[in-house]
């Protein structure tokens, strides 16, 4: 009966293979040492991420959203800073006509007689 493999499992399995790799790596490292004649040395293992986030100060943070803003005006071909780059006069908006609007509302009133009428015959 085979068992599912879910994220969770897989995940622990991965963390037991790692755990194996890193003693096996240690003793590996205390041999070596035998064999060329030294006193075995403690090794360190690499650790793992913690998942912390580097903090960056205020003028490091803006320094980088500059560098940024000049990266993606540079892609865009603009010369100037970001705000150069956006066009001078948007597309103005679109209206619905207040023929279209009644026309919506006919098909939707249809609809929903359509579908009380279902409702009426399906009791």
């Amino acid at each position: 009966m085979p068992t599912k493999l879910t994220n969770e499992l897989i995940a622990a399995a991965i963390e037991g293979y790692e755990a194996q790799k890193q003693r096996i790596e240690g003793r590996i490292a205390e041999l070596r040492g035998l064999l060329k004649g030294h006193a075995p040395a403690a090794t360190t293992t690499p650790q793992a991420p913690t998942g912390k986030r580097r903090k960056f100060s205020v003028a490091t943070r803006r320094t980088m959203r500059e560098a940024q803003r000049a990266r993606w005006a540079k892609i865009k071909g603009a010369t100037g800073s970001a705000s150069e780059a956006m066009p001078a006069s948007p597309k103005p908006k679109r209206k619905l006509s207040a023929a279209g609007r009644k026309a919506i509302a006919a098909a939707q009133k249809r609809r929903w007689a359509l579908k009380r009428a279902e409702a009426a015959n399906a009791k």
